[in-house]
């Protein structure tokens, strides 16, 4: 392993850093360290470069996004790649609004993990007090910083990619509490294969709170409306409300529509 990399490929790997995080919400050191195979220490560095530009806000293990009017000019991600991260951020942003819009002050939400998550977590800064449950430590981090909204973190060990807490001890606190609307985002719906995740044990998680009464509001990125993840949640009409960017592909929303899911387009 090289420490010593040239300044150029240094500058690569930090764009995308950042891009990366600002895709996903959050990431940890060691998942970056391996995804880019150098050391922690050089993971750490990099972050640090790039909380002075504005790119990345660093958190205990790892980093999250920060907010767009947070950036400094010229601190995100290099020209070559600024256009598809933009895109699929306005996209984000949409949802997350489109979703906050569904939430009435008062309310209990679960908030999963995920880049769409946290994009309603931030469309609920202004928004009328609500308790936030949530089994991600990038989304507790940013309600317990930027809003007045009571929050609720489940227990667990931490899972590397995104920052969720997965196993029993999430598991058996999450049985314990109720919410009134639980989002979560999916790696996979279709309308033959159903609710799919891509991690074993959030896909678990998933099916503890489908359980449990509450409104279930699926957030899921275009390009994943008709794919199908490695773990089965649910059949797609355990789902109250589909949302997800206008760029997904009408042939599967309109199979969605004819099993009689509803589906907002944001």
């Amino acid at each position: 392993m090289n420490e010593h990399t040239p300044p150029t490929l240094t500058v690569e790997r930090q764009d995308a850093i950042a891009e990366l995080v600002l895709r996903e919400g959050s990431a940890r050191v060691s998942e970056l360290a391996e995804r880019f195979d150098v050391s922690s220490a050089t993971v750490r560095r990099d972050l640090e470069t790039l909380e002075d530009r504005g790119a990345v806000k660093r958190v205990h293990g790892g980093a999250v996004a920060v907010d767009e009017d947070e950036q400094a000019p010229g601190s995100g991600p290099s020209s070559s790649s600024r256009a598809s991260v933009s895109s699929q951020t306005a996209g984000a942003t949409r949802i997350g609004r489109a979703v906050a819009e569904m939430i009435a002050g008062g309310e209990t939400i679960f908030l999963g993990p995920g880049a769409l998550s946290l994009a309603v977590a931030r469309s609920l800064e202004d928004h009328p007090r609500v308790t936030v449950v949530t089994n991600a430590l990038g989304i507790a981090h940013w309600v317990a910083t930027h809003t007045s909204h009571r929050l609720i973190v489940a227990g667990g060990q931490v899972e590397d990619r995104d920052l969720a807490l997965v196993g029993q001890l999430t598991r058996d606190a999450l049985s314990s509490l109720r919410a009134d609307r639980v989002v979560l985002e999916l790696g996979g719906v279709s309308a033959v294969e159903g609710l799919t995740q891509d991690s074993l044990p959030q896909a678990e998680i998933a099916q503890i709170l489908m359980e449990a009464g509450s409104k279930i509001v699926i957030v899921v990125p275009p390009e994943r409306v008709g794919r199908v993840a490695a773990a089965q949640v649910a059949p797609v009409t355990s789902a109250d409300v589909v949302v997800t960017a206008r760029e997904a592909p009408s042939a599967y929303l309109w199979d969605l529509s004819e099993v009689g899911v509803e589906i907002v387009l944001a």
